[in-house]
Formats: structure tokens, C-alpha cells, sequence
């Protein structure tokens, strides 16, 4: 295996899963409160299921989100 590779390979797609989850939370959240579906000061639940083809892996991380 080649460890430089596979290391910036993984780097780049947890880069690019962080950018883009914050985005989407971000909007998701912004037009929830818009739409005055939230008001701007809950604890959000959230959870991030990673899996990973080829080795069975398969993580859930949970935490909640506060907006104020």
C-alpha cells in the first residue's frame, strides 16, 4: 500500500465531506429558520453515518448542533 497516497486520498474526501456538510447544514438551517420552522435557538439532533466499501466499516457519529 502506498501510505502517501492513500493518506492525501483520505484527506481530500474528509476535506470534501466537512466543506460540504457545513454548507448544507448552514442552508438547511438558514431557511428553516426563514421559513420559521425553527427560531434560531434549538439543539439540533445530528449523526453522520461513514461507511466504507471494500473493509465492512460502517461508524456512526452523534452529536447535537446549538443555534443559540
Amino acid at each position: 500500500m502506498n501510505e502517501d497516497l492513500f493518506n492525501g486520498t483520505l484527506r481530500k474526501f474528509l476535506k470534501r465531506v466537512g466543506v460540504t456538510s457545513q454548507r448544507e447544514i448552514e442552508k438547511a438551517v438558514r431557511d428553516a429558520v426563514q421559513a420559521g420552522r425553527l427560531k434560531g435557538n434549538e439543539k439540533l439532533a445530528a449523526k453522520v453515518v461513514l461507511t466504507v466499501g471494500g473493509v465492512g466499516l460502517s461508524h456512526e457519529i452523534t452529536d447535537e448542533i446549538e443555534l443559540g
